[in-house]
């Protein structure tokens, strides 16, 4: 996998590129602004990107466009955006062209590198990896009287699995539970919110999830 790293913290910079190159990973290229990048990937589409939100010169959504853009030059380009803090409408903003390959972490789960790897991996293959802070805030700042609130306990830490990016097997294991009482779950979840079913597990599941949790909130 040939991945391109965007952030202009060069202590973390350096960071990101050492353990994906020790993780096996070929690091294609390294830029500390949001230019530079777009330069790169308008003539090579590398296998997937690892970019800050904040970039110079104003440090505020310069990555995230930048993001944008390079997907808009390569349709599907999988692209692992990572924020110092939770910005809900980010990341609402990266799904919007419903593609997946996508994913969207605070800066403080690099530290955690299996689920960091395994994040930038599921974002390769096409998934979606969403931070669970991102996830608690968007349900949390769903409407009152919400259908969100027809849901059980044991439901609602389903739908948060789900909407991560995680399918049915993971989200098994990580509950201690059988995939048969997923399915279950999943069912139940998607028949309350009125949402299609689609019980394969794959991205657009995880994408209608997050759809629905961005609607309305706030």
């Amino acid at each position: 996998m040939r991945v391109v790293i965007a952030e202009d913290d060069a202590l973390l910079r350096e960071g990101l590129a050492l353990l994906l190159k020790t993780a096996g990973i070929e690091v294609a290229a390294t830029f500390d602004n949001a230019e530079g990048f777009l330069e790169f990937v308008e003539g090579d589409r590398p296998d997937a990107v690892v970019m800050d939100v904040r970039m110079p010169p104003t440090h505020r959504d310069e990555g995230l466009r930048a993001a944008v853009r390079a997907r808009e030059i390569h349709p599907g380009l999988p692209v692992l955006v990572l924020s110092a803090h939770v910005e809900t409408s980010y990341a609402v903003e990266l799904l919007a062209d419903g593609v997946g390959a996508v994913g969207y972490l605070l800066k403080e789960r690099v530290g955690k590198v299996e689920r960091f790897l395994d994040a930038l991996e599921r974002v390769a293959k096409g998934g979606t990896a969403m931070d669970p802070e991102v996830i608690g805030q968007l349900m949390s700042r769903r409407r009152a009287a919400d259908p969100l609130e027809a849901l059980t306990a044991r439901e609602r830490e389903v739908l948060a699995l789900m909407a991560e990016g995680y399918n049915n097997g993971t989200i098994a294991e990580l509950l201690v539970v059988s995939d048969g009482a997923v399915l279950k779950h999943i069912r139940n979840i998607f028949a309350k919110l009125g949402l299609p079913s689609d019980e394969g597990g794959g991205h657009r599941r995880v994408l209608a999830v997050l759809a629905y949790l961005g609607r309305d909130a706030g």
